[in-house]
């Protein structure tokens, strides 16, 4: 026994040694180091690095991140904002050609809506109609065509138009001025607001009021109401966003319950005309009531597309703006002037839909991203096509009868929420 472990332990016994596996060199805490590997690029050397990783349960993985300086006298290549997912969802079309495709769907949706009724007109009768009203030149077709076409669908449908991209508008502006992508022209107040003074008017008549009519009432009441907010609002020289929104919510919750108690003591006449205001109607429009809200949709839709730079800034925090040189505060001022302008002068003539400011902001920012220089323009006219499609429905799912606008906008809306929750389930909206 002591020769056999003698002879085991003499150095004249080699043991067979096994040849070293080749691996790629490990830190002093186990993980591979990453190797470098150098390139050239027009704008200078290219490094890329290496690093692998291997587990017991999953297979060796290795990832190269590349990275590349910057030439002199040129600017630094900036990441925009949000997540790679959500590049590569948004801005897949061209804004240009998208806003035209829009369009194009927006002339056709008018023209079908117009032809579209109780008394069927052919498309060329009803181009005919709208373009001698707009050169000039003689009709030709009966005057009952022509009063059917020109007096009450046409300004039907071009008020569902307008109130489409004003409210679509005002919902971008308010999402970008108190940062919440849930905010829509209503959590201000300013519906409610106007709702009260068009109801107070449908039941106790312009007297009520002044002598204002019904579209003249609901806008005083959402121009006090904005004020109201405004004052509720303002901490010294600062206008906050929560505060805001805060003001808004109590101010909406204040005339809801003044609008009901007036509701109350309407007799059942008044109160079938003071429902379908409240949700909604172009059916009572005529020319001279698409002057107030054609001026204003247009007017505010090219300041906010000026000033959709200073928008981009606000959104990512008032420090940050602030840095960028921007008034936040009188910012904030101007776009709540802006958006309640807005929701004003079209819920004073076409009643309270909802689901448009709310809806429409989130699909397009889905397609064209968060960038107010395309969002606006890209907004403005996908209202108007929803909502001038939206009225088409409330005329033929059930003719004769009329329905109104919010029952089909909410329908349309609460789905499309509920897809929205389901696709972005792992995310914040």
């Amino acid at each position: 026994m002591w020769t056999s472990w003698r002879w085991a332990c003499s150095p004249s016994v080699r043991k067979p040694t096994r040849k070293p596996r080749r691996s790629s060199p490990r830190s002093r805490s186990g993980r591979p180091r990453r190797r470098r590997r150098t390139r050239t690029s027009p704008t200078g050397p290219t490094s890329d690095r290496r690093t692998c990783s291997r587990s017991r349960r999953s297979p060796r993985r290795c990832t190269v991140s590349r990275t590349t300086p910057v030439a002199p006298g040129r600017p630094a290549p900036t990441t925009p904002p949000g997540h790679a997912r959500e590049r590569r969802r948004t801005a897949v079309i061209p804004t240009t050609a998208l806003v035209v495709v829009l369009l194009a769907a927006l002339v056709l949706a008018i023209l079908t809506a117009v032809a579209v009724g109780t008394v069927a007109m052919p498309l060329g009768v009803v181009w005919q109609v709208i373009s001698a009203h707009l050169t000039g030149g003689p009709v030709g077709v009966d005057p009952l065509s022509d009063q059917i076409i020109w007096q009450y669908r046409t300004p039907r449908v071009l008020l569902a138009a307008l109130a489409g991209a004003g409210l679509a508008v005002a919902g971008v502006c308010l999402q970008a001025l108190v940062r919440n992508p849930l905010a829509d022209p209503y959590v201000l107040g300013i519906s409610s607001g106007a709702s009260l003074g068009a109801v107070l008017v449908l039941s106790y008549g312009s007297a009520a009021l002044g002598g204002l009519g019904v579209a003249g009432a609901a806008f005083l009441t959402a121009l006090l109401t904005l004020a109201a907010v405004f004052l509720l609002a303002q901490r010294g020289s600062r206008l906050g966003a929560t505060r805001l929104v805060l003001a808004g919510i109590a101010t909406t919750y204040l005339t809801t319950a003044a609008t009901s108690y007036v509701q109350l003591h309407a007799s059942p006449n008044e109160l079938r005309g003071i429902m379908f205001w409240l949700l909604g109607s172009v059916s009572g429009a005529t020319w001279p009531a698409l002057r107030i809200p054609a001026v204003v949709v247009v007017v505010t839709l090219a300041w906010l597309i000026l000033r959709a730079r200073s928008l981009n800034a606000l959104t990512t925090g008032d420090d940050s703006a602030a840095t960028l040189g921007i008034p936040v505060n009188r910012l904030r001022v101007e776009l709540l002037a802006v958006s309640a302008l807005l929701t004003a002068a079209v819920v004073a003539v076409a009643g309270g839909v909802g689901f448009i400011g709310l809806m429409i902001p989130h699909m397009v920012r889905l397609i064209v991203g968060p960038d107010h220089r395309r969002a606006l323009p890209v907004a403005a006219v996908g209202g108007a096509l929803f909502l001038v499609l939206v009225d088409l429905g409330t005329r033929t799912v059930d003719p004769p009868n009329e329905y109104p606008l919010g029952v089909f906008t909410a329908a349309l809306g609460a789905p499309f929420f509920l897809w929205l929750l389901r696709r972005n389930k792992n995310e914040v909206i």
